[in-house]
């Protein structure tokens, strides 16, 4: 069993409002995550993919009734987004008689904006937690003997395929990408050929990190411009594709504004393009911007709620990697690099000047920390999600 942080957050948030949804992609550990709560608060669990359990939620008030001393578990709550409307009668129902807290807790394999849509009636009512796969933080404090990052790096944070050997490791993910193609993705609706999918999925593991060129990507499939937007907006409610957006507030110099795409997972990402193991990795035309990736994603998962990620770039190449906005008055300026030695290009330094970061970083791929020239501070991604988890 790996300690997910997030457990205490799902324990006080429940403690504080009437229902809480934990969304995240499949396999991640929604599952076990709500099963390690209910050991410490009386639970009922119903997985709405199971047709019994289905029928038990059919008259939810009942239900409800039998079970108001328990939290209630409703697994892939997606499926049945009609019973938000019954349960906010039940909620307030509660709240009337003194009961405030703790009734529900949902989890759910899309993104918050999808579940948000579907829950309106529960507004003020919910409160939305994310849950990541495996971090930085989360696995080099593993009390194993396995500590190495690129571990983490190369198989990704599913725990599933994190704790496998290579080939298991490898074969689940393809696995997993097969279900979400054959099954999962025509159970929400879009009658889009699998195989059409996975060519689009692999395209875009092919080109991590780049900024989005739709005409390129519907040229090459043989689709519509159009076509690809909705397919890039369907991987991204899967939380399976981020789309990282430009900072452009107050910057009065052409800007390039297109969003830039990753596949989340590095471990998904590499399946997708076949690599095997940490030496295919460094030898793959990849390798650079799946790090990126990866040191991105791992710090995206710590970030607080009310903060707001970026990249920055201008159409004469200063370029920041990841802007990290905490306030009006508080960015910080991040620029990703594999290697243990490095050099800043001129276009960071020229981005810092443009946007006045208050703290400005190099997270690279070894442990030592040390000061560089105009305040940046060369940082390993263990320190640096360390630090962002202190002092946020």
């Amino acid at each position: 069993m790996i300690q997910r942080r997030l457990e205490n957050i799902v324990l006080s948030t429940l403690a504080e409002t009437p229902s809480v949804a934990l969304i995240g992609p499949r396999q991640v550990g929604k599952t076990t995550l709500a099963f390690e709560i209910s050991k410490s608060i009386p639970s009922v669990y119903l997985d709405l993919e199971s047709r019994s359990d289905i029928q038990k939620v059919e008259d939810i008030e009942l239900f409800h009734r039998a079970n108001r001393d328990k939290l209630i578990i409703l697994d892939e709550v997606q499926r049945v987004p009609e019973i938000f409307n019954s349960i906010r009668g039940l909620i307030d129902s509660e709240r009337r008689k003194g009961n405030k807290t703790g009734h529900f807790l949902f989890l759910g394999s899309a993104s918050i904006d999808l579940l948000r849509q579907s829950s309106e009636s529960l507004a003020g009512r919910i409160s939305y937690v994310e849950l990541f796969p495996i971090d930085a933080l989360e696995f080099l404090n593993m009390p194993t003997n396995i500590h190495d990052l690129n571990d983490l790096w190369v198989r990704g944070g599913f725990p599933e395929s994190l704790l496998a050997g290579d080939k298991s490791s490898l074969k689940w993910r393809i696995d997993f990408i097969k279900t979400y193609l054959e099954r999962d993705i025509p159970l929400l609706g879009p009658r889009i050929p699998a195989a059409t999918l996975e060519r689009f999925w692999t395209m875009l593991a092919h080109s991590q990190g780049t900024n989005l060129n739709a005409s390129k990507l519907a040229s090459a499939l043989e689709v519509s411009s159009v076509s690809v937007s909705r397919y890039i907006d369907l991987f991204v409610d899967l939380l399976l594709i981020r789309k990282l957006m430009p900072y452009t507030a107050n910057i009065k110099k052409r800007l390039i504004k297109s969003p830039r795409i990753y596949v989340r997972d590095s471990g998904i990402n590499h399946a997708l393009l076949n690599i095997q193991s940490y030496n295919d990795l460094l030898g793959h035309p990849v390798v650079g911007k799946s790090w990126e990736g990866f040191v991105m994603e791992n710090i995206v998962s710590l970030l607080p709620n009310w903060s707001q990620a970026y990249y920055y770039r201008t159409a004469g190449g200063a370029e920041i990697d990841l802007v990290l906005e905490f306030g009006p008055d508080e960015k910080w300026a991040i620029e990703i690099k594999r290697g243990v030695t490095f050099n800043l290009s001129r276009g960071f330094h020229e981005a810092c000047v443009d946007l006045n970061p208050t703290k400005k970083f190099v997270i690279h791929g070894g442990q030592d920390r040390f000061e560089l020239p105009n305040g940046i501070a060369a940082i390993s991604l263990y320190e640096f999600m360390t630090l962002l988890k202190t002092e946020k």
